[in-house]
């Protein structure tokens, strides 16, 4: 008995420029986890993107994108991780309006989701480092390209690698009591209770 084809998730974000060819890209995630790059098949053509492959537990993946609009197949990138499909598209079409939508069909589609980690609004795109640029691609190795690590992660001073003063100064301070707890006496309080009751 054949096992039965399942759609994948697929996410996706976009960045826009009606005069940078390299800042007019989509980014499209299938998330096909645990599927070998040997028995996957992806095509990526001007007005679609397919995915077939099948995972190590023998489960088969398909999907088939039909864009809102052309891309530039050979300005595009991908990459195979364990995870899935990491898909920089380049749009076609130097606009500065983001496409409306990612498929061309209208109706909805219960395994698209937008990718809110990526996503930036039209107005703001400027304001962002661009995903693309700092990945410089993706190698032929699979390896990160040029990504400046020390600009991820937070609470490090970026000079001595040390926490800063703020945080350790917030250790000394006494915790409040839980509620529902009764404090307990001081020992002197107890000690002269005992005092009175044996007179």
């Amino acid at each position: 008995m054949a096992a039965a084809e399942l759609t994948p998730e697929v996410t996706w974000a976009q960045r826009s420029s009606a005069s940078d060819a390299a800042r007019n890209f989509l980014y499209v995630n299938i998330n096909v986890p645990d599927v070998p790059k040997s028995s996957a098949d992806l095509s990526i053509t001007p007005s679609n993107v397919s995915f077939t492959g099948t995972n190590m537990k023998g489960v088969k993946y398909h999907v088939s994108l039909d864009l809102y609009a052309d891309i530039d197949p050979e300005n595009s990138k991908s990459h195979h991780t364990p995870r899935g499909v990491e898909l920089v598209l380049r749009k076609k079409e130097l606009k500065a309006e983001y496409w409306p939508r990612l498929l061309k069909e209208t109706k909805k589609v219960h395994f698209l989701k937008t990718d809110f980690d990526k996503w930036v609004d039209e107005d703001e795109q400027d304001e962002v480092d661009d995903y693309e640029a700092n990945f410089g691609g993706f190698g032929d190795d699979g390896n990160l390209g040029n990504i400046d690590f020390s600009k991820l992660g937070g609470g490090a001073d970026s000079e001595s690698g040390e926490a800063g003063e703020d945080e350790e100064s917030s250790d000394d301070d006494e915790l409040p009591e839980l509620e529902g707890d009764t404090p307990k006496p001081p020992k002197d309080t107890e000690v002269k209770e005992d005092k009175e009751d044996s007179s």
